[in-house]
């Protein structure tokens, strides 16, 4: 050893293992392809509240991959470190809505294939990914279920408004019933015919019935 290698650094041979052409190259197409995942994020949510945050997080999330992907592939004994650093990370945030997965990993995968350098494929396949998920989730079925809630004065009044209910929707179920004196409660699953639900109206001006409340079912049923 002599006394220049004392003074050598290996970090300042690493500055130039990534060009600066490569690096604002792949950043710029990241943040293009996130703004892409973000637009199609807000496009498609179908959840109560929509979060802003999230969809800033798409955009992040793709730049932070190619930047990390960037310095695995320049250097082959920092990519065997970075395996190890990654793999004690823990996230907490719990995902609320199964397409919100499918954008998480759309956006990990946007940034390892820019950052691999595979541009056409990155583009290419966030646009096709793109149209499916926007084709098949503004897909509106009429099967889709909803739950009704009737509120009923007693097991007379009950009955009309499920004949009532029987002969204007696809499908009926009984969820679950809880009765008092004097009120008897109905949760019912239903299958709409058409997208009309003007008989929601006429249900609740049926002698006897109190109230009736017309929700959207996900399939998270609580009973």
């Amino acid at each position: 050893m002599t006394f220049n290698d004392i003074f050598k650094s290996s970090f300042l041979e690493n500055v130039t293992a990534v060009s600066i052409l490569d690096i604002v190259l792949a950043l710029t197409l990241a943040f293009c392809l996130g703004l892409f995942i973000f637009y199609i994020y807000k496009k498609t949510y179908s959840g109560v509240m929509y979060s802003s945050s999230f969809g800033v997080t798409l955009v992040a999330l793709t730049m932070i991959t190619t930047l990390v992907i960037l310095a695995v592939t320049s250097n082959v004994v920092l990519s065997l470190g970075m395996v190890g650093a990654l793999s004690i990370v823990r996230f907490r945030t719990a995902i609320k809505e199964p397409l919100d997965i499918a954008f998480l990993f759309w956006a990990i995968a946007d940034g390892i294939v820019l950052a691999a350098g595979m541009i056409p494929l990155a583009v290419f396949g966030s646009v096709l990914i793109g149209v499916i998920i926007l084709v098949f989730a503004n897909h509106k079925d009429m099967s889709n279920p909803y739950i009704v809630v009737i509120r009923a004065r007693d097991h007379a009044s009950e009955e009309k408004a499920m004949d009532y209910l029987r002969a204007n929707v696809k499908k009926c179920i009984v969820k679950s019933k809880t009765a008092q004196k004097g009120l008897v409660e109905l949760n019912l699953e239903i299958r709409l015919k058409d997208d009309n639900t003007d008989f929601v109206n006429g249900l609740a001006d049926l002698p006897g019935v109190e109230s009736a409340v017309l929700v959207s079912y996900n399939g998270d049923y609580m009973g």
